[in-house]
């Protein structure tokens, strides 16, 4: 493939902070040139902490928010999405936001706390924002996430992720099909309102498949190259497993199968195999 042109893409891990051995992961594959973006779960609390591992690295890759109202117990009171402090499930949460139920003021003063988190930590604005379990797409979420990256962020560069993809990509790549048609329908929405908010967003979205345990990841992800394009954004889930997340997710042992792929010769043969160079959003342009 030597000469020809390669497409940027970014990669990028979610759930950095989620436990001490999954930030340790994710800081490790950054440090290796293996990742180009992160999300970082701010509402978690070995944040703070955590904060400090990525300034060896903060150069090398997009350093997000990863915004979550579920998993992680809130750092705003919440009584009507998340009572008494407990973190909401995603099926109540997306229920909630499609019958257009959700407390609109609740979810910004809490997105805007888990922002602040950040800035406090790092001393600058996130150079993208995103949602675990992907709910910057839902309705009602992504009027707020997109005003409040406006609002805050205009003219700094900071991105939203969305899930908009062509249907072709998803049917070529042919993993999980419904589910990334489902999360496309509401990423176009997402997209078109970032557009016209004039917030920067990613031009396709690949990553998703059903997390179960034993997936050969380096099949899977060869897959995810399939007919991406300038800025197209691959999800991950890589990391290293301890108790803190036994206790909080049920998605461990795969983390490591994804960990071993991105850090294996594998990972750098199948970008090449592509036509494909990884890219911070930045350098993703075309």
């Amino acid at each position: 493939m030597t000469g020809v042109a390669r497409t940027p893409v970014i990669l990028c891990a979610d759930d950095y902070a989620l436990s001490p051995a999954v930030s340790r992961g994710i800081a490790e594959l950054i440090g290796a040139g293996r990742l180009t973006a992160t999300g970082c779960m701010t509402a978690s609390p070995y944040w703070p902490e955590h904060a400090a591992w990525l300034a060896p690295v903060a150069d090398d890759a997009d350093i997000g928010v990863h915004l979550s109202l579920t998993t992680l117990s809130p750092l705003t009171a919440m009584p009507r999405t998340a009572p008494g402090g407990r973190a909401a499930t995603f099926g109540a949460l997306a229920r909630a936001a499609w019958l257009r139920r959700l407390d609109a003021g609740e979810c910004r003063a809490e997105f805007a706390a888990q922002l602040d988190a950040f800035e406090a930590a790092l001393g600058r604005a996130p150079d993208f924002v995103d949602g675990h379990h992907h709910i910057q797409n839902l309705p009602g979420l992504r009027e707020v996430v997109v005003g409040l990256v406006r609002d805050r962020y205009a003219g700094r560069g900071t991105y939203l992720r969305s899930g908009r993809e062509r249907a072709s990509a998803v049917l070529r790549r042919g993993e999980s099909v419904g589910r990334a048609l489902g999360l496309a329908v509401p990423g176009r929405a997402l997209h078109r309102l970032a557009r016209r908010a004039g917030v920067p967003v990613n031009d396709g979205f690949a990553g998703i498949y059903d997390l179960a345990p034993g997936r050969d990841f380096g099949a899977l992800f060869r897959r995810f190259l399939v007919a991406t394009r300038p800025r197209t954004l691959i999800m991950c889930h890589p990391g290293h497993v301890d108790d803190a997340l036994r206790r909080l997710d049920s998605l461990t042992d795969q983390r490591e199968a994804e960990y071993a792929f991105l850090m294996s010769d594998g990972f750098p043969a199948a970008l090449e195999a592509a036509s494909v160079r990884l890219a911070r959003y930045a350098g993703a342009g075309g």
